[in-house]
């Protein structure tokens, strides 16, 4: 979804999004419309398909309460973590709502004797899938190769990337597996800790 108040802008996403074609079919089988069109730009078919309309419907009814345990075990997972000298806590500013899609937490590399990548293995030995959202584009080949990515270029980006966590978040989730999820993060950390 793209939201903007530049009507310029608007008018060539709508065309771009329907393979570049001058109007979109619904307009064109109206009772104003014709049937003749033009493909004006090489779009795109971006266009929604009929089933993902209704799943986005269905979904939508569901928002309110989704976000809300979305946020309640993001303040659950923040409460717990952060006084740690272990874990950095994500920090959403007090004029900002977070959507809580993900809950990223980053490592204090110099407290712990493990990097991120064996803390997350040592996670997922004891039952606790992560993952790491996401890695910087200079780090992918395509990337790196067709526009020439320096990886020196990057120092802020591969810090953050060495250090963070996706913790799992999802509406779904039972207390008893976010008390589960907290307890191995903080273990974890304390029995790695310099």
């Amino acid at each position: 979804m793209i939201t903007t108040e530049n009507h310029e802008w608007a008018d060539k996403m709508r065309i771009m999004r329907l393979h570049g074609i001058s109007r979109d079919a619904w307009k064109r089988y109206s009772r104003n419309g014709s049937w003749y069109y033009e493909v004006v730009d090489a779009g795109y078919k971006y266009n929604m398909t009929d089933i993902q309309a209704a799943l986005g419907i269905a979904q939508l009814k569901k928002l309110e309460w989704m976000w809300e345990r979305r946020r309640d075990i993001a303040e659950r997972y923040t409460d717990a973590f952060k006084d740690s000298e272990f874990i950095i806590c994500p920090h959403v500013k007090p004029d900002r709502l977070s959507a809580w899609h993900l809950y990223v937490i980053k490592l204090n590399l110099k407290a712990l004797k493990i990097d991120r990548d064996g803390y997350i293995e040592e996670l997922k030995q004891q039952g606790i899938s992560t993952s790491v959202h996401f890695i910087p584009l200079h780090r992918h080949p395509f990337y790196r190769n067709s526009f020439s990515m320096d990886g020196k270029k990057f120092t802020n980006a591969d810090w953050i990337y060495e250090r963070s966590i996706s913790l799992p978040i999802y509406p779904g989730m039972t207390e008893e597996e976010i008390t589960k999820a907290i307890e191995t993060v903080s273990e974890t950390a304390k029995r790695f800790r310099r």
